[in-house]
């Protein structure tokens, strides 16, 4: 019996380390030939361990048995054109995209500083680059794949922050922003048989999370460090269910809080833990499924 995603191909932008980097293994696991982009090419270019290559490897490792893979690709998501390069590869190499995950987000060095936001520099803006306008690049050259195919699914990883301060004003505004980007794609790809979706990740315990937490725990609000952490994998095992649905359509459209969809499908994180949601302490979605509204607006 093959695996559930054999077959499938998948891009997870910003996957050195962190969500990304969890996503494109358990998408590999599942059998899918999964893309793997970021900017560390070599460990120590970055504070913190992890490379696109390495993740690769690990995508081979765990795919093993299902016929996953991962190929690496470096790639910035703020450089248009090297965007263009990546998606012309996926094209010209396999000639189909079945799953893209818009994950990368540029976080600035100066996040948990508890300075207004005129005290900060407008270099921060880069938070908005890769973050926002590399989601609308990447899903505008995967529509291009996938509407003639008929088929895909584009993901993009929000949070709380759409609904409820967190961190600042340029990471929230880019919560919200994605979030509305993904419900109007939706609309727009729907007659088409491509779902566009946003997950809501609570508190996950990144290689970053995790140094955060050690560094600057005490200056962050008890909203997110009572919260009890996922691991990186978690969000992978609920896209990978996702990308499985033969009904995914019914939730195009929608914002999902990642810890709700995975209790839907049954799922827990790698230590069997049930992930709770942050929806009583957080805030709640905004956006229902296109499918569920009265009209497309």
């Amino acid at each position: 019996m093959s695996a559930p995603l054999t077959g499938k191909v998948a891009l997870v932008t910003g996957a050195s380390r962190g969500i990304g980097k969890g996503i494109a293994l358990v998408l590999a696991e599942q059998g899918a030939t999964v893309y793997v982009t970021g900017r560390t090419v070599r460990e120590g270019d970055y504070y913190l361990p992890g490379t696109v290559g390495g993740t690769a490897a690990e995508c081979d490792a765990r795919g093993k048995a299902s016929g996953g893979r991962g190929i690496a690709v470096a790639c910035d998501h703020g450089d248009d054109a090297a965007v263009a390069a990546l998606f012309e590869r996926i094209g010209a190499e396999q000639g189909r995209l079945d799953i893209l995950v818009n994950n990368a987000f540029s976080l600035s060095d100066d996040l948990l500083e508890p300075k207004g936001f005129w005290e900060k520099p407008l270099s921060n803006l880069e938070m908005w680059d890769v973050g926002v306008k590399s989601n609308y690049v990447a899903a505008w050259h995967a529509a291009g794949l996938m509407v003639p195919q008929k088929s895909g699914l584009i993901v993009a990883i929000s949070g709380f922050a759409a609904v409820t301060y967190t961190y600042g004003v340029i990471f929230g505004t880019s919560k919200s922003a994605v979030d509305r980007m993904a419900r109007d794609m939706a609309i727009e790809l729907e007659p088409h048989g491509v779902a566009s979706l946003t997950l809501w990740q609570g508190l996950t315990l990144t290689e970053k999370a995790k140094d955060n937490l050690e560094k600057m725990g005490d200056q962050m609000t008890t909203s997110i460090t009572q919260m009890h952490g996922s691991s990186v994998e978690h969000p992978g095992r609920v896209i990978a269910a996702l990308a499985a649905d033969p009904e995914i359509m019914k939730r195009s459209g929608g914002e999902f809080v990642t810890a709700e969809l995975a209790q839907e499908y049954g799922l827990t994180d790698i230590d069997g833990q049930v992930i709770q949601s942050a929806r009583a302490t957080r805030g709640s979605p905004v956006w229902k499924p296109i499918a569920a509204t009265t009209d497309a607006g």
